[in-house]
């Protein structure tokens, strides 16, 4: 076998590409696998609430991408440039040439800061924070630490019109704030805002109606349907869009959390894998590319009408494994993505409602007691228990 050809190759050593590979080698006859990535580090990027927060510092939420590639995995550092799928290759952007007998894609997503005019230039600094990059996530504390009303009070938190990671994230962050205001002791000359592209404050209406009294008991303004177009650091400005035509909104902003528009990475829109909407486009039951049998894909890049989160893909990878060593032995695709996605909602330092659903918005609940309720015990599985399963059981195929 040349060293350009593998049995499966992985785009992507993120979450979904990890843990895929992790459990694919627990196989009986474990393929040969390599995984493509030019990243250096690995992020447990469901910590990033926390470090906005001011809970935990970032470094916790790294580790050297050369520790978490499984043993026995070839780890290629370098960037997919092209998808060839009729000739099962990949090309990189170094000129090499791959090709495999199947395919894993999971590139996660791409952050898009410049469809946000004035963004890239404010953001770090005047107030303008996200948690959404290692290297922008401790700027949001200080944002929070230094809040005093001095420029209007406003304190302002965004979610685009685009699928995102963690659909939960943007408004975690708005809680530990709010909390932390009135800890502070500026809670009085602090107006929180949540300004949402969406249509409602969550999609579940089980959780929605939690978070509805939670909003009303804490004095949050929500404005729906409005989506951030541009920033306009010199005034402290933030436009949004009605996207029910009626006219723009313009908040000012003491502080303001921007949540990036989203979307799957340019080398994936633009090949033969993507759907129309630039996904990669597979069967949302199987994982299988809906058009190249011997192509999958799991995780944030892929068409899978879920929440992109991490609890999406530890119930993804095992489907995804088991169907494509059936395709592999020749034998039917059994194995069924029930859509499970899970979004601990940070309500507040030391407060989690454990939001647990499927596809259609089916409740699949693990506890046995009301999840929409605040509860520390679900706090203390987000910050402590998680990160330990995640870095110990996930990234090693043992959940």
């Amino acid at each position: 076998m040349s060293d350009t050809h593998h049995e499966v190759l992985i785009v992507g050593g993120g979450t979904a590409g990890i843990t895929a590979a992790a459990q694919l080698l627990q196989a009986e006859a474990p393929p040969s696998i390599a995984i493509v990535d030019p990243a250096m580090q690995h992020y447990y990027q469901p910590l990033w609430t926390l470090v906005g927060g001011g809970v935990f510092p970032r470094e916790a939420s790294m580790r050297a991408m050369a520790d978490v590639i499984p043993n026995g995995v070839e780890w290629i550092r370098d960037r997919v440039a092209a998808f060839d799928p009729e000739g099962n290759a990949v090309e990189l952007a170094s000129g090499t040439k791959l090709t495999y007998d199947q395919l894993i894609v999971a590139p996660g997503i791409q952050l898009d800061w410049k469809k946000i005019d004035g963004l890239p230039e404010a953001l770090g600094k005047d107030g303008v924070c996200s948690n959404y990059g290692y290297d922008t996530v401790p700027y949001t504390w200080e944002c929070i630490r230094g809040f005093d009303g001095s420029h209007g009070g406003n304190a302002l938190f965004t979610f685009p019109n685009t699928p995102i990671k963690c659909a939960g994230a943007p408004q975690k962050i708005m809680w530990l704030a709010e909390e932390a205001f009135r800890k502070q002791g500026v809670r009085a000359k602090a107006n929180v805002h949540y300004v949402c592209a969406g249509a409602a404050i969550f999609g579940i209406p089980k959780y929605r109606a939690a978070l509805e009294k939670l909003v009303d008991e804490r004095d949050v303004h929500t404005h729906f349907k409005h989506n951030l177009v541009a920033i306009r650091p010199q005034s402290r400005e933030a436009v949004f869009e009605n996207l029910e035509g009626g006219d723009e909104l313009v908040l000012k902003y003491e502080m303001i959390h921007v949540t990036p528009p989203q979307s799957a990475p340019d080398f994936v829109k633009q090949s033969p894998l993507s759907n129309d909407a630039g996904w990669v486009d597979v069967d949302k039951y199987s994982l299988q590319h809906v058009r190249y049998p011997n192509v999958f894909s799991l995780g944030d890049a892929s068409s899978l009408p879920c929440s992109k989160t991490g609890a999406a893909v530890r119930k993804q990878a095992p489907v995804l494994v088991e169907n494509l060593l059936a395709l592999r032995g020749g034998k039917p695709l059994a194995a069924r993505y029930d859509g499970y996605a899970s979004c601990p909602l940070v309500t507040g330092y030391g407060k989690v409602i454990l939001a647990e659903f499927g596809y259609d918005g089916a409740i699949m609940e693990t506890f046995p007691f009301d999840q929409a309720r605040e509860r520390y015990s679900m706090y203390a599985l987000k910050a402590h228990a998680l990160p330990n399963l995640y870095w110990n059981g996930m990234l090693r195929g043992r959940m």
